[in-house]
């Protein structure tokens, strides 16, 4: 048996920025920031580590609606490192945590409750859409200005 999972609380460095597939389907990626203290020679460090997050589909699409610089989150998903050529033809490698469910804890000083959960894991390419478990509730139509606490 193995597990690919990983769990992050930490805040966003900056917007998420929202792409589309060629054929349509949204991807959000952000970075979010966690941070630990450690003591060294009686000294308090704080040591920032920085981790690639990247969204498919429907949670995409609400990390790019209600996510921004600052919020702090937590994020369950899994490890996924991918290969790539850059401009100078030099392969690189790159991991990052494909989200697949995002709870914004805090925004603006506000304690938040939302929970975005997908339902099945992306087991093909990456640029493949997740789904979500009850997308009923979470379309934007449904969802009034007013009813949102932050």
């Amino acid at each position: 048996m193995s597990l690919n999972k990983v769990i992050l609380v930490g805040r966003l460095g900056a917007d998420p920025e929202i792409r589309y597939t060629l054929d349509g389907k949204p991807v959000a990626s952000f970075r979010i920031a966690t941070n630990e203290v450690i003591v060294k020679n009686g000294q308090k460090e704080v040591l920032t580590e920085w981790h690639r997050i990247v969204a498919f589909g429907r949670l995409a699409e609400i990390c790019g609606e209600y996510l921004s610089k600052g919020t702090q989150v937590l994020i369950e998903g899994k490890l996924r490192t991918r290969k790539y050529e850059d401009r100078q033809g030099i392969q690189r490698f790159v991991t990052e945590i494909i989200a697949q469910n995002m709870r914004i804890l805090e925004r603006k000083g506000i304690s938040q409750t939302q929970n975005i959960t997908t339902s099945k894991e992306d087991t093909l390419a990456p640029k493949e859409s997740l789904e979500l478990e009850d997308t009923e509730n979470l379309e934007p139509a449904l969802i009034e200005e007013e009813d949102i606490p932050f």
